[in-house]
């Protein structure tokens, strides 16, 4: 959530915080600002709503002349969304403009300490905080002043720093909370994600927590708290600008769903060699896995949807037991975890506060960590002992589509990894599973051929007030994601529920004409399944049936999706592309914001 740029160089500053901070918004926000370095000192332009509220203001930036500033994409914490609340803030004698992404939990505690100096406050946020404590504690050194501050916030935090007296450099530090360095010529940048600033280099800086960085046009150079200088080593973006554009496509959310079959080959066909699941990063051998006691999977959202399917494909191909937290409740369920567990924590962006907080805790507690995300050097691969990378390309949506599918690729192949070298399959078992694993791309491929059919019933259902999902086993762990997708774009109540469970209380909410999705793909509980459409159906509900070719649902469900045939396991990859599909088609026939649903950020730094 939130979104940070900055800029210093030859060309003018604005214009370029605005192009940046546009490529940011697939984070979610609600309020934009910029902060300018110009003739008369700090200008600040900033307002409630989207980027384009701002831009038109400013007239593209050109009102604004200067050739260093920060941006800002703010998505309320502290203080609803309007023009005072938005970033940046500045000190009370304008000295400092600061930009923030994150949460300061001891900001009461700081505020009132400056409100007994006669500091005034305008704003309700946190961050107005972080911008007197710099004038508080400046004594002619920037650098002084942040080392400072960071020694008084509890949190996290990525903050860009302008100082009145600093007309040729600016400053930025993080804890907790992503941000980046890029490298130009005559140029250099910060950023929250390295879309904002691609187009203009690919050489960056990952920056570890409390590093405080300088930027000049000319240079930058990286201190710890110490005030020592930190070398660092720069990394190579290598995907291409072209992978966060839209290329023609209506919104990025349908290109990343038509993404899958090449993200999951990028996933997967890396990782098969000689017939083998061969994972590199991965340094659990053999005795490790044998003396696994338990393995806890933690993640938010889709992710931890995920971990549902990941417990069942574990459990039944390895025969460790597995349980799944959300991550944010882990951290406070004084969790009984140790040596002998492993911890997987999945997290697209690698940022996700709760799951690092997760993963941290697990951590002081003695476990080892295997982390599954898609961002290399971020802050939850940096915390892991072993990280598997989904190399799934930039997800720009804020609803995941490819991440989810990657991450499930993952998972399949920590199962079939583990599972070896456990002796758990024969080889002809072991050969079947890395074929249809080699497979899945292309059945993926299969399914979205198919997406008339999603359109067409779509078409049907989006004024439906409810909709409820109904699966058992993987059926019902994929209907969690499925659930979601549809509620997040569309805003149509939904709900998931293992088919099972209808009959202790729940199917008292079906009544004529309330739609129900049944995912019946799995073959040893089809008729179990059936049996629960049959009930919905006696009392009006109308039946979306999604099955495979195997045991379809023609002439049991109203309205049918037929899936090709896989193994059982890998069936959720099949499962979840029409209901991905599905929650699109409704959105986009009731005209939401499909790509930025209201009140929701991509990466979710905040607690």
């Amino acid at each position: 959530m939130c979104g940070i740029v900055g800029y210093i160089g030859e060309n003018q500053a604005a214009p370029f915080l605005l192009e940046g901070l546009a490529r940011l918004e697939y984070r979610g926000y609600d309020s934009a600002g910029v902060a300018v370095y110009t003739d008369d000192g700090i200008e600040i332009a900033k307002s409630k709503g989207r980027l384009q509220v701002l831009s038109d203001q400013i007239h593209g930036g050109n009102d604004i002349n200067g050739f260093m500033g920060i941006g800002h994409t703010r998505w309320a914490t502290h203080g609803e969304p309007s023009d005072i609340n938005a970033h940046p803030h500045a000190s009370v004698s304008g000295k400092f403009a600061v930009v923030h992404n994150g949460i300061i939990e001891n900001y009461i505690e700081l505020k009132t300490k400056l409100e007994k100096h006669g500091y005034t406050f305008t704003s309700d946020t946190d961050t107005e905080v972080i911008a007197h404590m710099l004038e508080y504690y400046y004594k002619g050194d920037v650098l002084d002043a942040i080392i400072r501050i960071i020694n008084r916030l509890e949190g996290s935090y990525a903050l860009g720093i302008l100082c009145a007296d600093c007309p040729d450099r600016f400053f930025a530090v993080r804890k907790s909370s992503p941000l980046i360095v890029g490298l130009g010529r005559g140029e250099n940048f910060i950023a929250s994600d390295v879309a904002a600033i691609l187009k203009h280099t690919r050489d960056i800086y990952y920056l570890e927590d409390n590093e405080i960085v300088e930027l000049t046009s000319d240079g930058v150079k990286v201190y710890n708290k110490d005030k020592e200088e930190v070398p660092k080593e720069i990394s190579k973006i290598t995907w291409d600008i072209d992978a966060a554009e839209k290329g023609g496509y209506e919104h990025f959310m349908m290109k990343e769903i038509e993404e899958q079959p090449t993200a999951l080959r990028n996933t997967i066909s890396p990782r098969i060699k000689d017939g083998r699941i061969i994972l590199d990063s991965v340094s659990l051998t053999k005795d490790d896995i044998k003396n696994i006691r338990k393995i806890y999977i933690v993640a938010c959202g889709s992710a931890y949807h995920v971990g549902v399917v990941g417990k069942y494909v574990i459990e039944r191909m390895c025969r460790i037991p597995v349980e799944v937290q959300v991550a944010s409740e882990f951290r406070y369920c004084d969790p009984i975890v140790g040596s002998k567990d492993l911890v997987i924590a999945i997290s697209q962006s690698g940022e996700t506060a709760d799951t690092l907080a997760a993963l941290k805790e697990a951590k002081d507690h003695g476990a080892r960590i295997l982390s599954i995300v898609n961002v290399e050097g971020s802050a939850i691969a940096k915390a892991s002992d072993d990280v598997i990378y989904t190399w799934a390309g930039p997800e720009i949506a804020v609803a995941t589509t490819k991440a989810y599918s990657t991450q499930l690729a993952v998972i399949y192949l920590m199962a079939g990894y583990m599972s070896e070298k456990l002796g758990m399959l024969t080889s002809g078992e072991y050969k079947r599973f890395i074929d249809d694993l080699e497979r899945l791309p292309d059945l993926v491929a299969e399914v979205l051929k198919n997406k008339e059919n999603v359109q067409h019933l779509a078409s049907m259902f989006y004024n439906c007030h409810s909709i409820f999902f109904i699966g058992r086993n993987l059926d019902y762990a994929v209907a969690l994601e499925g659930s979601l997708k549809l509620k997040e774009i569309s805003y149509i109540h939904s709900e998931a529920y293992a088919a099972g469970e209808l009959k202790h209380g729940t199917i008292s909410l079906i009544e004529d004409g309330t739609l129900v999705i049944a995912l019946a793909t799995g073959s040893g509980l089809f008729d179990k399944t059936v049996s629960n459409v049959k009930e919905v159906k006696a009392r009006g509900a109308v039946v979306i049936g999604v099955s495979t070719t195997e045991n379809p649902m023609t002439g049991i469900a109203d309205h049918t999706i037929t899936l090709p045939e896989t193994t059982d396991v890998m069936l959720p990859s099949l499962t979840v592309i029409p209901l991905q599909l599905f929650g699109y088609y409704v959105a986009s026939n009731k005209g939401c914001d499909i790509d930025k649903p209201k009140n929701l950020a991509k990466s979710v730094t905040v607690e």
